[in-house]
Parts: structure tokens; C-alpha cells; sequence
């Protein structure tokens, strides 16, 4: 009931209600409507029951509580309503059943989990290396000294996960050959099995475990770690690893090994990333070194190219041929990076990673 209808309607509900009774010919003359018009509000106020008729007789019509009417029609549709919200409860309860299944898949194959702290990290580092059954190929930026504590933990474990048949790889900076304590952890983890390579240019830190759950570190420069179990993305960072490792340098007996061409790559390494612009700090940490060895690095380039700037330096290395671009796949990660001094850090402490950078 709307517009002026609905306003006849609410003057021919008044009157009845005062006059407690209908007479056509008396609310014609005293409300001035048309008999059609009053017979038409008085069907529309019967049908929504404001007004009741007894045995159908007009004459005797009264006028009924709002409430009433608004229950005797409001009665059936909220039974209706009833109805279908004890179906959508029993639907939620029936499909609520499904909802652990599903969580329990996407953890295991899409989520992510963020680790705050050191002793999370390195529980979560020992929990899977215990549960890895295959492989374990890890990324280890930084080529300095090993804390022999640290040394002899990782040990253990690295010894445990060869002796069940586990394949163990491991990627260092070159940088790593020149350091004592890691050249004698190489040495013994290689004669159990485990291979190791270098490059002089790393493309982060990440651990592996049978190819399904990767552990990076966080950006925030604190020690924890995000650990990555969607399939696509462990595959992905597995990807890199192995173009990497066919770039890299066997190491496993540093006295043996190709030093001299090592040491070349990295003096050619400086050079490229002197005529690049690059801070010291940025080359120290892109080759796994001190900042002080790599001003040392730095210094001795100089004074053999005899250059009194980095500029003229970098134009004297151009010119001899010394400044040789980065190969596929060397240099680019660190392109238009936000903090050049940011360090080299260990993820956690895991087994063959608890590898500082301040040293080679």
C-alpha cells in the first residue's frame, strides 16, 4: 500500500476504528470519498487483515490491532524462514566437515610460515633435516671463518644425513677456499660424500629438503627465516640452484683445486664491480668476504693498475681488458639494491650453514 492509496487506506482505518463499525453511506459523507474509491480500501484493508468482515457482512466490519494482522501474515514466512535457516545450519555443518581436509593441503602445499626467532628456525632446520630422506642442497653466501662449536654440531649432523644415503650439495663463495676451518670442513664432509662447489657470485641464501620445503631468509635483517612449501616456488628456487651449481667450481680439496684460477675470477670479479660503481661493502658482501679483505683486494688492483681513483682505475681495467661483463645469470640480483651494506648472515644454524661472513 503506497501513495494516496495507502493515505485512504489510513483515513478509512481511522474512521472505522472511532466509529467502530462500517456504513458506506455515512463515511461517504463525512470522509467526501466516492463509494468505489471506499469499497476498494476496504477490500485492500480486509486482504491485510487491518479489518475483519463476520460471515462476510461489511456492515458488521470492525477494525483489528495492527499486531494481530502483522502476525497472522508475517506467521507463515517466518516459519519459511525458520525452515531455511535450520537448512543452512544443517549445510554447514554437513561441508564444515571438509574444512581441516582442505587447511591440511594448502599448509602442506601452498602456505607459507614466517619464523621470528633464531631457536625457531634452527628447530625447524633440525626437524627437517631428521625427516629429510634424499637430498639436501643448500646456498651459503659468505666465505669466512666457522666457529669450531659450530663446526662439529654441523658435522654431526651432516655425517648423519650421509650415513642414511642422504645427497648433500653446497654452494660457497669462492672465498671459502681460502679459509682454514672451512677448507677442513669441506675436506671431511666431502670424504662422507657430500660435494661441494664455489662461485664468486652467489644468488642468496636458501636450504632445500627433498625438493618440498625451502627455508629463506626474512628481509628485515633479523635471524629468521620463511619457510616455502608450494610446490611451483620450491621448484622454481631448485632451478636456480642447479644453473648455478653447473656454473660453480668443484671444491672438496682446496690444495688440489684450481686456487690460481679461483683467485683470478675473483680479481676479475672486483674489478667488474669497481667499474660498476659498486661501495666496498657491496663488492665485500657479493663475494662472501670481509670488508677488510676486500679493501685489501681493492688496494692491490689499484696499485697494480696503477690508479690513484676507482674511476681511473675502472677506465685502466676497461682498457686492459680486465673489467669482463658478468655471465648469464652472475650480478643481476643485485641490481638497483636498496642497502648495499646489508650482511652476509647464517640461516639458523643448520647442517653446512652456520657460516659467518667477517673472515677468508
Amino acid at each position: 500500500m503506497h501513495g494516496e492509496a495507502a493515505e485512504t487506506n489510513l483515513t478509512v482505518y481511522a474512521w472505522i476504528l472511532k466509529n467502530r463499525h462500517v456504513d458506506l453511506a455515512l463515511m461517504q459523507q463525512e470522509l467526501k470519498l466516492a463509494i468505489a474509491e471506499l469499497e476498494e480500501s476496504l477490500e485492500r484493508l480486509c486482504a491485510a487483515g487491518l479489518v475483519v468482515r463476520p460471515d462476510g457482512d461489511l456492515a458488521t466490519g470492525f477494525a483489528v490491532d495492527p499486531a494481530v494482522a502483522i502476525a497472522k501474515l508475517t506467521g507463515p514466512i517466518a516459519s519459511r524462514v525458520r525452515e531455511e535457516e535450520r537448512r543452512i545450519l544443517e549445510i554447514r555443518e554437513e561441508l564444515a566437515r571438509f574444512t581441516p581436509l582442505y587447511v591440511e593441503k594448502s599448509s602442506s602445499s601452498q602456505g607459507l610460515e614466517v619464523l621470528g626467532s633464531l631457536n625457531e628456525v634452527r628447530a625447524a632446520l633440525n626437524r627437517e633435516a631428521a625427516l629429510c630422506r634424499f637430498e639436501m642442497i643448500t646456498c651459503q653466501p659468505g666465505g669466512g671463518s666457522r666457529k669450531p662449536e659450530a663446526m662439529s654440531e654441523a658435522m654431526q649432523r651432516d655425517a648423519a644425513l650421509l650415513d642414511r644415503g642422504v645427497s648433500i650439495r653446497t654452494l660457497y663463495h669462492h672465498t671459502a677456499r681460502f679459509n682454514g676451518p672451512s677448507q677442513a670442513y669441506v675436506a671431511a664432509a666431502s670424504a662422507l660424500g657430500a660435494q661441494y662447489r664455489t662461485l664468486h657470485e652467489l644468488f642468496g641464501r636458501i636450504i632445500v629438503f627433498d625438493r618440498s620445503i625451502a627455508f629463506v631468509p626474512v628481509q628485515d635483517q633479523s635471524w629468521g627465516a620463511v619457510i616455502l612449501r608450494e610446490p611451483s616456488t620450491v621448484a622454481y628456487l631448485c632451478n636456480v640452484f642447479e644453473e648455478a651449481w653447473e656454473r660453480g667450481t668443484p671444491f672438496a680439496d682446496a690444495a688440489s683445486q684450481g686456487l690460481e684460477q679461483v683467485s683470478r675470477e675473483i680479481q676479475e670479479t672486483i674489478v667488474r664491480l669497481m667499474a660498476e660503481g659498486h661501495k666496498d661493502e657491496t663488492i665485500a658482501r657479493r663475494l662472501g668476504m670481509s670488508l677488510r679483505t676486500a679493501r685489501r683486494h681493492i688496494a692491490d688492483i689499484m696499485e697494480q693498475l696503477k690508479a690513484t681513483s676507482r674511476f681511473q682505475a675502472g677506465v685502466a681495467a676497461a682498457t686492459h681488458g680486465l673489467a669482463k661483463p658478468a655471465a648469464a645469470g652472475q650480478g643481476d640480483h643485485a641490481q638497483g639494491d636498496p642497502d648495499e651494506s646489508r650482511p652476509t648472515r647464517p640461516l639458523g644454524g643448520c647442517p653446512a650453514c652456520d657460516q659467518v661472513s667477517d673472515g677468508a
